[in-house]
């Protein structure tokens, strides 16, 4: 396996900033023992012109803190500047004020809405409904339908979209589409295609691509390739061309499902479309599907074809190139992708140094995987659970049971949020060093952070005691995995 040779690091170095205070031009004087009056007249009056100005920056301070007080009590809410000091104030005037200003509640709904956080951006929605300034409007609503669609609650959406129209708003195409979406999302079927059948029906609502295509992505997630093989002949049949994003949907499920004629058929139909030229995602979505079922050969191709159709690649684009070489083991093609991306500038992100880590990890290449995370503290990303997974799993089969213990150590001190998923990785590590002792208090760890035992657990710790010979102690927990 190869590492990275030390003078050549992957890494854009750091810019030394020069130093302005050093860099000043100073002018010295003789010392005159006797100031004259002309010296002391320029002393006098650069002192009252700083005077003047330190007022009057005062006086604007005091003006503007008089401003916003004044704003506060008519308004009932603070000018804060702060985005965080603005929501925590929305939350502890929820129903006392109908006089708030504007932007503070909207700026608090669409943070809300941004970050899926459903409940809160409902709360807030009923202080925005109770304001004497507010008005019905059917934006606001649909962007809450979209967001408890992609939460999977249909039904608070469906009665969200009914209160829209009690309201006097006009129940649009993109309204429909919303709630259609909602039901798709969590696997309502029936009751999607009930609205996309209502949908018909009304002269100013007809389904266009964007309704076909987000069904045809939701028929994809559970793998019905067949309803969305009679969704695109009922586009047809209705003169809808499918979009960019249509074929793109396509070619990155059709991928995923390792159904590479399919996919390849559905990239050909795209390219001979006039009004549909293939973009970043199109490129990503077949290299996803090439490399990560191993096809590093075709993968490659395809780059050079879409590189020479003018495709540009991205962040993205890398890390998927990344993962395939990782897990290919061809460390080689794998520094010169990280090599290419220091000489272009190209920033690294949690989920290029997770890749990586991980990559080195599963080689053996322990010492490249530590400087590795250094590199990664050293930029200030924050470790999340998928890399602390590599560093245990890479040590378990290092058996270095003392560098384990230094990850423990670094996680309680850090906030990471563990998953049953980190602990299921740990107790292997543990079982692969016959540590059985160690793997037991894992389970305790496991109760007192809230992480249940799923199936994989049991699992692994069955192939545990079974490699250390305690036979007894497998068959109890392969009863209990049957009870699960």
């Amino acid at each position: 396996m190869s590492s990275l040779p030390g003078p050549t690091n992957p890494f854009p170095l750091s810019f030394s900033r020069p130093n302005h205070a050093q860099s000043r031009i100073s002018v010295s004087m003789k010392p005159d023992p006797k100031p004259s009056n002309a010296g002391r007249n320029m002393v006098t009056t650069a002192e009252r012109r700083l005077g003047q100005a330190k007022m009057k920056e005062v006086e604007n301070r005091e003006r503007k803190e008089e401003t916003n007080r004044k704003i506060a009590s008519k308004k009932a809410i603070s000018i804060i500047l702060r985005r965080e000091a603005t929501k925590a104030v929305i939350e502890k005037k929820k129903g006392g004020s109908k006089r708030l200003l504007p932007k503070s509640v909207l700026d608090a709904l669409h943070e809300r809405i941004t970050a899926l956080r459903w409940e809160s951006a409902l709360k807030v929605f009923e202080l925005l409904r109770e304001q004497v300034w507010y008005k019905p409007y059917a934006g606001i609503y649909v962007k809450l339908i979209t967001m408890l669609g992609k939460c999977k609650q249909p039904e608070i959406a469906h009665t969200l979209f009914q209160a829209m129209i009690d309201e006097g708003c006009v129940a649009d195409r993109e309204a429909y589409t919303a709630l259609m979406s909602a039901y798709s999302r969590s696997g309502l079927f029936d009751r999607a295609y009930s609205i996309l059948d209502q949908m018909k029906k009304i002269p100013d609502c007809q389904p266009d691509v964007y309704t076909y295509s987000i069904l045809i992505k939701s028929c994809l997630h559970v793998y019905d390739f067949d309803a969305v093989d009679s969704l695109l002949s009922e586009m047809e049949m209705h003169g809808i061309r499918p979009s960019t994003v249509t074929y793109n949907t396509l070619i990155d499920a059709y991928g995923k499902a390792k159904k590479f004629v399919e996919m390849e058929s559905v990239l050909v139909q795209m390219l001979r479309q006039p009004h549909c030229e293939p973009d970043v995602w199109t490129m990503n979505s077949t290299l996803r599907a090439f490399g990560g079922s191993g096809q590093i050969d075709m993968m490659e191709k395809c780059y050079d074809k879409f590189q020479k159709a003018g495709i540009d690649p991205t962040i993205k684009t890398f890390n998927i190139l990344l993962d395939a070489y990782g897990k290919t083991e061809n460390y080689e093609k794998m520094s010169a992708v990280m090599q290419y991306m220091q000489r272009y500038h190209y920033t690294w992100t949690l989920v290029t140094y997770n890749i990586v880590i991980d990559a080195f990890g599963r080689g053996g290449d322990v010492k490249q995987m530590e400087f590795l995370f250094r590199l990664m503290q050293s930029e200030r990303i924050k470790p999340n659970c998928v890399t602390l997974c590599s560093l245990v799993r890479a040590y378990g089969n290092a058996g270095k049971l003392e560098k384990i213990a230094a990850v423990l150590r670094f996680i309680e001190n850090s906030d990471v949020t563990l998953d049953t998923v980190f602990f299921n990785c740990l107790i292997d590590a543990y079982g692969l060093m016959g540590c059985i002792a160690e793997m037991k208090g894992v389970t305790e760890m496991m109760k007192r952070r809230g992480c249940k035992l799923d199936k994989v657990t049991y699992r692994t710790m069955i192939k545990a005691f079974s490699m250390n010979g305690m036979t007894g102690h497998a068959k109890e927990l392969q009863k209990e995995l049957r009870s699960m």
